[in-house]
């Protein structure tokens, strides 16, 4: 069939709804559209005699930039973790409403990334604002992490790991450290990157195995499982 005998799909959409031009690519491209019984999501994807249909239960939701969270396995770097943020890999438990389109892949900055021996909460986002916040304010957020380590810890070490570290000539800021078992320790830090963590505890005698980050400000990972991702609900705030 030639190009003169089909149809945009938009086109065809925006028909069938009705809506405008613009409503009906984002009816297509939030995936409520199937061509022949298969999901398209290509506006320009050119139809002839195939039926086009639209769900029923189709609602568009409000154009906005998107973050996503991922739980980063061990030993994955950034770019790694960002092509995460797929469709077999989106949470079944995300509550967050928001239907994922291809336009969320585009201008996605990473934001406090964690280093590549490390696992856990991971931020990617298109929002300006949150972008700004998550630079701009990277020293006043507190992240919360838990480390597995062994040996034997000094004599004065959780309190020198509380404050008292200096790192080439300058302190670090204060942190909270506690036990939550024999082996793990549990880091509330501001001002004090992740990779810092492996450093901080060779200086009261213990070797880091395993770091892991469960909290950014407000947002927790909870129960988001490894290799999998999340959107940034509306009413969440770092």
């Amino acid at each position: 069939m030639s190009e003169a005998e089909t149809r945009r799909l938009s086109k065809v959409v925006a028909a069938l709804v009705p809506c405008s031009r613009r409503e009906a690519e984002q009816y297509i491209t939030e995936g409520w559209v199937r061509v022949a019984g298969q999901l398209v999501e290509e506006p320009q994807h050119r139809v002839g005699t195939e039926l086009v249909e639209v769900d029923p239960k189709a609602r568009l939701q409000a154009a906005a930039p998107a973050t996503m969270l991922v739980h980063k396995p061990a030993g994955m770097g950034v770019a790694d973790a960002q092509a995460l943020i797929a469709v077999a890999t989106h949470w079944v438990g995300d509550v967050s409403g928001i239907r994922r389109v291809k336009s969320h892949a585009v201008g996605v900055v990473p934001l406090l990334a964690l280093p590549v021996p490390a696992s856990g909460l991971c931020v990617f986002s298109q929002d300006g604002r949150i972008i700004r916040k998550l630079h701009e304010d990277a020293n006043v957020i507190e992240q919360e992490l838990v480390a597995e380590v062994t040996g034997t810890i000094a004599a004065n070490g959780l309190e020198r790991l509380c404050g008292g570290l200096v790192f080439e000539g300058q302190a670090l800021p204060p942190a909270r450290v506690s036990w939550q078992s024999e082996a793990r320790l549990r880091f509330a830090v501001k001002g004090i990157a992740p990779d810092m963590v492996p450093w901080m505890c060779t200086q009261v005698g213990l070797k880091l195995k395993a770091l892991k980050r469960i909290r950014i400000g407000r947002v927790p990972m909870a129960g988001l499982p490894p290799g999998q991702w999340r959107y940034l609900t509306p009413g969440e705030k770092f």
